[in-house]
C-alpha cells in the first residue's frame, strides 16, 4: 500500500481504512480529506498544500466522519483501504 494512493483516495471522498493501532487493536475508520465532506467548524483555518495531511512519511492525519473529529494512523500499520461513500 502506497501512502500517496491512500492520500489521493482520501482527497476524492470517503475511504474505509483498516489499520492496527499502536496498542495492537485493529480499527476500521471511515475517513476523508475532502474539504466539502468535513464540517465547516472542523476545517483547519488555513489549509496547507497537502490539504491537512500531516507532512510525514509515517502518519496520515484524517477526518473521521463517524467520530466527527480528526484522527491519525501510521501508514505502515494500514492493512486495507477501499474508496467508498460510507456514511455520506
Amino acid at each position: 500500500m502506497n501512502r500517496d494512493e491512500i492520500v489521493k483516495a482520501l482527497r476524492s471522498g470517503i475511504a474505509r481504512v483498516t489499520f492496527t493501532k499502536v496498542n495492537g487493536d485493529v480499527r476500521v475508520m471511515d475517513c476523508t480529506l475532502k474539504s466539502d465532506l468535513i464540517p465547516e467548524s472542523q476545517r483547519p483555518a488555513t489549509v496547507p498544500d497537502d490539504e491537512g495531511v500531516l507532512v510525514t512519511l509515517d502518519v496520515i492525519r484524517v477526518f473521521d466522519v463517524k467520530a466527527d473529529g480528526w484522527r491519525s494512523f501510521r501508514v505502515a500499520n494500514v492493512t486495507n483501504w477501499i474508496i467508498s461513500d460510507f456514511g455520506a
